[in-house]
């Protein structure tokens, strides 16, 4: 299956200047196209330590101003970007042979942001956002649906409320690299990028 080939920095009038622009037709093509998930994307932080950790999150949400996603802000995440707030994410859609690198900076949504896609979850995802102590040691299976049935009787009806250790984080894109697989390894490598939040994109393209 061949797809068209991204954008030729040879004319500079073909290229959007806003890399979102590219990320939205390359993710409404990967809805159509990835049979689980294409919103899915591995989010890279930094411990205290200095050591990388990536892990596999959902995009739940993106415009101009960056990518959002949600986690308990206690979690081994939520630490690592407290202490470190910059991080990396890497989307690839196999059926479309694309991958799409980010890095930037990262900031919490607002409350009324982070109320509203918490209300939207399904009943059992909010009442797990109570019940799990994300990231910290379980002793049994047993331990956490006990947690779980508690949380389940403390609400009983839909009306329950985002917990304070529960909100997204907005990654505000420095960098964008666009990558489409070629024949021969020829891959293309198309990169925005930008030295700060405010100023205004430049493209370049890498060597695969």
């Amino acid at each position: 299956m061949s797809h068209a080939r991204i954008f030729d920095v040879s004319d500079p009038g073909q290229l959007p200047r806003e890399p979102v622009d590219v990320f939205d037709d390359w993710l409404s093509e990967a809805a159509a196209s990835e049979p689980n998930d294409p919103n899915a994307m591995s989010l890279a932080t930094v411990s205290g330590e200095g050591l990388p950790n990536v892990r596999m999150v959902l995009l739940k949400g993106h415009d101009a101003r960056g990518l959002v996603f949600y986690t308990n802000l206690e979690s081994r995440k939520g630490d690592e970007l407290l202490e470190a707030p910059k991080a990396a994410l890497c989307f690839h859609w196999k059926s479309l042979h694309r991958q799409v690198r980010v890095q930037g900076l990262v900031r919490a949504v607002d409350d009324a942001e982070a109320d509203a896609y918490f209300n939207s979850r399904g009943r059992q995802s909010r009442l797990g956002a109570w019940a799990s102590v994300q990231s910290r040691p379980l002793a049994s299976r047993a331990e956490l649906e006990a947690a779980y049935a508690e949380v389940e009787a403390k609400y009983p009806g839909d009306d329950i409320p985002r917990p304070p250790h529960w909100s997204g984080r907005r990654v505000t894109p420095l960098r964008f690299e666009f990558w489409q697989d070629g024949e021969h390894r020829l891959h293309d490598r198309l990169v925005y990028s930008r030295i700060r939040e405010t100023a205004d994109w430049t493209t370049q393209r890498l060597y695969p």
